[in-house]
C-alpha cells in the first residue's frame, strides 16, 4: 500500500513528525491543564486561549501563498525553529512560577502566527516528498502519524503533569521540535521532485479564490469541512471540561480522554489509507457519524461510557477529515497547492476562533454536556443541509470519485 512512501527523506520527515506532534500533544494538555489552573477552572478562559491560538488562521490564504513562492523546505525549518522556541518561553515562565493568564494568551497567539505558514507549507511538501501517485497514501499516513502522537502525547502528558507539573511537558516539546529540524537537515535535495515556485504578482490570492470556485468539488467540501470543524470540533475545549467539570478527574484521566479520542482517530486514518481516492458519499456519511456520536458522547452518564463513545467518534472524524484533505490535494494542480490548501487550512482552523469560545461560553452558561452536545447538533444540520444540496445536483446519492472533470458531467 505505502510503497510509493518507502523514500529515505519521506521516512526521515515522519520519524521527525511522530517526535514533534508527541510533543505538540504533550503541550496542548498542559497548556489547557494551566489555563484551568490559572483561572479556577473558567471554560471561558480555555476557549480564549484556544480560539486565540487559531485567529490568525483567517491568514492562512496568504501562508500557502508563501508556500507557493519559496522552497518549503527551507520555510519549514525556520517555522520549526520559531515554535520549538516559543515552547521554550512557555516551559521557563512556567518553571519559574512567574506565568501569568496574558502571557499564555500572547504566546498561543504568536504560535498561531507562526502555524499560518507552517501548516500550508507541510501539507504542500509531501508531493515533493513522494509525487502525486503517492499522496494520498502520504496523506492517510501524516494522519496516522498525527494520531499516533496524539495517542502518545496526552497520556504521556497526564503522567509527566501529575509527577513533576506542566513545566516540564512544555520543556520536552521545545526539545521535540530539534527531531523535525534534524530530519530536514538531513533529506536529500537532489530526490526531491520540485514543483514550479509560483513568482511573486499581483492577484495570486484572488487566482486561488477564483480556482477554489470554478470547482464545485473543492468549495462544498470547504463548506461541509468548516461547519464540522467550527462547531464540531472543539474537543481540545469540551473534552478538558466534561473530564474535569463533569466526571471531576485529574489530569491523568484527561490524557485518558484524549487518549480514547485519538485511538479511534487512528483507525480512521488507517481506514482512509485503504480506501484510496474518496468519494462524495464518504464525506457525507462520515460527517453524519460523527456528528451522531458527539452528541452521544455528551449524554454518557459516566465517565467510561464516555471514553467508550470518544472511539468511534474520533474514528469518523479522522476518516472525514482525511477524505477533505485528500480530495482537496488531489483535485488541485501543483503550482496552486500551497494557496489552496492554505484555503483549506483556513476554512479547517481559521473559524476556531469563533467555536472555540463559543463552545467555552456554552460550558459556562449551560453546562459542558450542553457545549459538546450543540456542536454535534451544528454539525449534524450542516452535514444534511450538504447531503440534500448533493442529491438534488446529482439527482440520486452522490457515489462518484471526486474528480473535477467527472463531477462538471455529473451536475451540468
Amino acid at each position: 500500500m505505502f510503497g510509493s512512501l518507502r523514500t529515505r527523506n519521506y521516512r526521515l520527515f515522519a520519524t521527525g513528525q511522530v517526535v514533534s506532534n508527541t510533543g505538540s500533544w504533550m503541550q496542548r494538555v498542559a497548556q489547557d491543564w494551566l489555563v484551568l489552573n490559572l483561572t479556577h477552572n473558567s471554560g471561558a478562559a480555555l476557549g480564549i486561549t484556544t480560539g486565540l491560538q487559531f485567529a490568525p488562521m483567517l491568514l492562512s490564504l496568504w501562508g500557502g501563498a508563501v508556500a507557493d513562492r519559496y522552497s518549503k523546505r527551507g520555510i519549514l525549518m525556520v517555522t520549526q525553529a520559531l515554535m520549538g522556541g516559543l515552547a521554550l518561553v512557555l516551559g521557563v515562565l512556567a518553571l519559574t512560577g512567574t506565568v501569568r493568564i496574558w502571557q499564555v494568551y500572547l504566546l498561543a497567539f504568536a504560535l498561531g502566527l507562526v502555524t499560518v505558514v507552517d501548516n500550508p507549507t507541510r501539507q504542500a511538501f509531501a508531493v515533493e516528498m513522494v509525487g502525486k501517485d503517492g499522496m494520498a497514501n502520504a496523506i492517510a499516513l501524516n494522519s496516522a502519524v498525527f494520531n499516533l502522537a496524539r495517542i502518545a502525547g496526552p497520556a504521556v502528558a497526564g503522567l509527566v503533569i501529575s509527577a513533576v507539573g506542566t513545566p516540564a511537558a512544555f520543556m520536552v516539546n521545545a526539545a521535540s521540535y530539534g527531531a523535525v529540524l534534524v530530519s530536514l537537515k538531513l533529506m536529500r535535495p537532489a530526490e526531491l521532485l520540485r514543483v514550479p515556485r509560483a513568482p511573486r504578482a499581483a492577484g495570486q490570492l484572488r487566482e486561488a479564490m477564483a480556482y477554489v470556485r470554478a470547482r464545485p468539488t473543492l468549495w462544498m467540501t470547504l463548506i461541509l469541512i468548516f461547519f464540522v470543524s467550527t462547531f464540531g470540533m472543539n474537543f481540545q475545549v469540551t473534552t478538558a471540561l466534561m473530564s474535569r467539570g463533569v466526571f471531576h478527574t485529574g489530569a491523568g484521566a484527561f490524557g485518558v480522554a484524549s487518549t480514547a479520542f485519538a485511538f479511534g482517530a487512528l483507525g480512521g486514518a488507517l481506514i482512509a489509507a485503504r480506501r484510496g481516492r474518496p468519494t462524495l458519499s464518504l464525506l457525507v456519511a462520515t460527517s453524519f457519524a460523527f456528528s451522531v456520536f458527539e452528541m452521544l458522547s455528551g449524554l454518557m452518564p459516566d465517565f467510561l461510557s464516555f471514553l467508550i463513545v470518544l472511539v468511534p467518534t474520533g474514528l469518523a472524524l479522522l476518516t472525514l477529515t482525511t477524505a477533505a484533505n485528500s480530495t482537496m490535494q488531489l483535485g488541485t494542480t501543483a503550482a496552486m497547492r500551497g494557496r489552496v490548501m492554505g484555503l483549506y487550512m483556513l476554512v479547517f482552523l481559521g473559524g476556531t476562533p469563533l467555536g472555540s469560545p463559543l463552545a467555552g461560553w456554552i460550558a459556562e452558561v449551560f453546562g459542558p454536556r450542553m457545549s459538546i452536545i450543540s456542536g454535534g447538533l451544528i454539525s449534524l444540520i450542516a452535514t444534511v443541509v450538504v447531503g440534500l444540496v448533493l442529491a438534488r445536483r446529482s439527482g440520486a446519492p452522490a457515489r462518484s470519485y471526486l474528480r473535477p472533470a467527472q463531477l462538471a458531467r455529473l451536475v451540468s
